[in-house]
């Protein structure tokens, strides 16, 4: 861990994540590119666990020289182990770039965390946490931290690549000189030519009324008295009126109204009479 003598004045140190019991394990070379197993680390017997450390990540921020005010400020990650019981360091991994802390492929507690030494050696060793939760709390952490540092895209960069992917070219499907469309629309709403018959413009409305059905309407019924074959059928007679129903009653009753003179009804026709 860099002392604070190495440090500017003004740097600021945070913690972004702790973990008081993790435990340290010496791994083997990894042999495939798969990655790695934790299975192997921890049997038989965890024989090659060789320390319980306490976790710290922790972020520094060096404000830029008052030299170069317009430059940004340098944010680097820390992953220390430390003793738990007098907080000196034992080993230390620059989070630089995704590959410094990989997970295992067996476990969502145990990760592959790759160290330097301060001759600039390089080594991994294997860490585990005792509870789930604590792992996870890490892979958010170290995810934020990749936020930060630049080593993962932000979401409006990704949402921009994704729609520059899915861009289309324009076309430009205007006609060219010289080029021409020919619309062909049938006979429909086409005007009476000069000089066409009627019979042809009968024949040629009869053909467009069958054109508008996938099946022909039927035909019209025949004239009223005729059959399908047009042979002329027998008419009946009209049904009798009321006023001839009545004076049939009255004739089978033997009733006949007799017709009377003016005389009989009390009228005078003669000279003076009331008709002269």
């Amino acid at each position: 861990m860099s002392s604070p003598d190495t440090l500017p004045l003004d740097a600021i140190q945070r913690v972004l994540f702790l973990a008081s019991t993790v435990h340290i394990y010496n791994i083997p070379p990894l042999t495939s590119n798969k990655g790695y197993l934790a299975a192997s680390w921890t049997a038989p017997n965890a024989s090659r666990q060789i320390f319980t450390a306490r976790l710290r990540v922790i972020e520094t921020a060096i404000p830029p020289p008052p030299s170069s005010p317009t430059s940004e400020e340098c944010v680097s990650t820390d992953i220390l182990l430390e003793d738990p019981s007098t907080g000196e360091l034992f080993a230390k991994a620059p989070y630089n770039d995704k590959g410094a802390v990989e997970a295992v492929l067996d476990s969502s507690r145990f990760f592959a965390v790759r160290v330097v030494g301060d001759g600039g050696m390089k080594a991994v060793l294997g860490i585990g946490f005792e509870e789930r939760g604590e792992a996870i709390d890490f892979g958010i952490c170290l995810q934020e931290c990749r936020k930060v540092l630049g080593l993962e895209p932000q979401n409006g960069a990704v949402k921009g690549a994704l729609v520059g992917e899915k861009k289309e070219v324009k076309r430009d499907y205007g006609l060219k000189e010289g080029q021409t469309i020919k619309v062909d629309i049938g006979r429909r709403g086409r005007r009476k030519v000069e000089g066409e018959s009627v019979g042809s413009e009968g024949a040629s409305a009869g053909g467009e009324g069958n054109a508008l059905f996938s099946i022909k309407p039927p035909l019209a019924p025949p004239p009223y008295g005729e059959n399908d074959q047009g042979v002329a059928m027998p008419m009946l007679a009209p049904p009798p009126s009321a006023q001839e129903v009545r004076a049939e009653k009255r004739r089978s009753r033997g009733f006949e109204p007799q017709k009377k003179t003016a005389a009989e009804l009390g009228f005078d026709d003669g000279e003076f009479g009331e008709f002269q």
